[in-house]
């Protein structure tokens, strides 16, 4: 892989930067936007980047820190689904929670934001709280967005508890975006200057990059990115006008500038610090990008990445037509295309072939995956009555990596084909394809008696970064399985069968 981010000279520098606006008070609240474990997004657009750069970053600092995690609540009530892991919000506070004590890093408490009484979100807490883990409730703020005299009182952030903390920085965190980390940051400001103290308000943002031209991909990426949100990269006019300088933010933080600063400055009693949205950010991923070309490209297949998924969503219903077309308009304003996406033509070009050799059998629908392997090596899998297309793409993968021929059984039909009839018979499935996992559970079964099986099997670690497109829009499992083994795929948006409940 070309590199073109100098991951060391990042980590210095944010580092840096978080201590110089630590020391102007007692107490620095900091806002993580976007993910702080496996920033996925930043790893693909930024070569060399490194997807836990924000956790290393407070590992620097961690005898400093503490954590405090938001999640709206009707967030939890709808049971809302952090796409890259497949989990819902709830489960993903106790999978954070478990990240950052595995980091050494103190995890405060939980903030149940905008919080009603819900059957749902009671129980959420009493897990919580039945774990040991500290659980504040914060109501929606009276008077928010426009009375300000109403929102700093007791009748606004007043009414909320204060969360007793004792590092210098704490760090406000969330599984994902509309989670109330602001309006908690803000609530602590108030509770804060009430006791005397000196506390100031930052936000790590990674994207839009503000040192980083308004259209240069990098941050057309983010609009991708956040299509579902409606996000839009503009020039930030507070910053140009005070410091005749063009920085970059996003519509929602300009938007909002106005309002935050006259309430920050209600609450301290201080005109702000902060003259603009882009001031009040810690970001300095501009400054380690090494090779602008690497980071351009790299930035463009994610914007085709994108759009894939979003046509995928729109499919499944969990999107609707505008941001499809959103997606699509971000695209085409870079003048790309779907097969710009090497690995879509080859995926596209299998199925074309299996229909060609099935056009007499309408009894099935074909099914391709193609692979780019990380030396420009294409491998492809088509879908059999063993085992669907990715498994069989991945198979002939890790044959291509132990240098087997293409021919080899690494897995006997005689182990296969049991898999099925338990999952047809004892778990009453019916009967379709082995995924993923199953595949490869039964060629870890293999390895132990087979030793081109054991040496295929310790290939999987080199698909990392592999990227692959499929010709159907690939289930749960087998979606989740690519993404564990690092690899970056996409979909055409057609399901692989009319069934609405089994995949095949």
């Amino acid at each position: 892989m070309k590199i073109g981010f100098d991951h060391s000279k990042y980590l210095e520098e944010q580092s840096k930067y978080i201590l110089e606006r630590v020391n102007n008070y007692d107490k620095l609240y900091l806002e993580f936007g976007g993910k702080l474990f496996n920033d996925l997004h930043a790893k693909r657009v930024l070569p060399g980047f490194d997807e836990n750069a924000k956790i290393k970053v407070l590992n620097k600092l961690k005898e400093k820190i503490e954590v405090i995690i938001c999640v709206y609540a009707g967030d939890i009530e709808r049971n809302k689904i952090r796409g890259d892991f497949g989990i819902t919000y709830d489960m993903d506070v106790f999978r954070l929670i478990d990240d950052l004590r595995s980091q050494e890093l103190e995890v405060n408490s939980v903030v149940i934001t905008r919080y009603e009484e819900r059957p749902s979100t009671e129980l959420f807490i009493n897990r919580l709280e039945r774990r040991g883990i500290k659980t504040y409730k914060h109501f929606a703020t009276k008077g928010y967005p426009t009375d300000v005299e109403t929102i700093v009182s007791d009748e606004g952030y007043g009414k909320n508890p204060y969360i007793e903390t004792t590092k210098p920085i704490i760090v406000v965190t969330a599984p994902g975006p509309g989670s109330g980390k602001l309006a908690t940051c803000l609530n602590q400001l108030y509770h804060e200057s009430k006791k005397g103290k000196r506390v100031g308000y930052s936000k790590f943002e990674t994207f839009p990059v503000w040192n980083v031209p308004l259209k240069h991909p990098l941050n057309i990426a983010y609009e991708a990115a956040t299509v579902d949100l409606n996000d839009v990269n503009m020039i930030d006019p507070f910053h140009l006008e005070k410091y005749g300088e063009i920085a970059i933010n996003y519509n929602r933080d300009i938007e909002a500038f106005p309002l935050l600063k006259r309430i920050i400055e209600k609450i301290t009693g201080k005109e702000s610090i902060y003259q603009s949205p882009t001031d009040m950010g810690v970001n300095r991923v501009g400054y380690g990008i090494i090779d602008d070309d690497i980071i351009k490209e790299a930035s463009k297949q994610e914007i085709i990445r994108r759009y894939f998924k979003t046509a995928c969503d729109y499919k499944k219903g969990n999107a609707d037509l505008e941001t499809f077309k959103r997606a699509e308009f971000i695209m085409h304003s870079l003048e790309l295309k779907e097969d710009d996406r090497k690995v879509v033509k080859f995926a596209r070009e299998k199925l074309a072939l299996l229909n060609m050799e099935m056009k007499e059998d309408k009894k099935d629908i074909p099914s391709a995956l193609a692979l780019e392997m990380n030396d420009g090596k294409i491998i492809t899998g088509k879908k059999s009555n063993l085992m669907d297309a990715p498994s069989a793409a991945i198979l002939n993968a890790i044959k291509y990596l132990s240098n087997f021929d293409d021919e080899l059984l690494l897995i006997s039909p005689t182990i296969l084909e049991p898999i099925i009839e338990l999952n047809e018979k004892a778990f009453k499935n019916k009967k379709i394809p082995l995924n993923c996992e199953e595949v490869l559970i039964a060629l870890s079964i293999s390895a132990a008696t087979n030793p081109m099986a054991k040496v295929a099997l310790s290939k999987l670690p080199q698909l990392e970064g592999v990227q692959a497109h499929s010709t159907h829009i690939l289930g749960r499992n087998d979606e989740q399985s690519l993404r564990k083994l690092g690899i970056d795929v996409t979909c055409d948006q057609v399901f692989p069968t009319e069934n609405l409940y089994y995949n095949s």
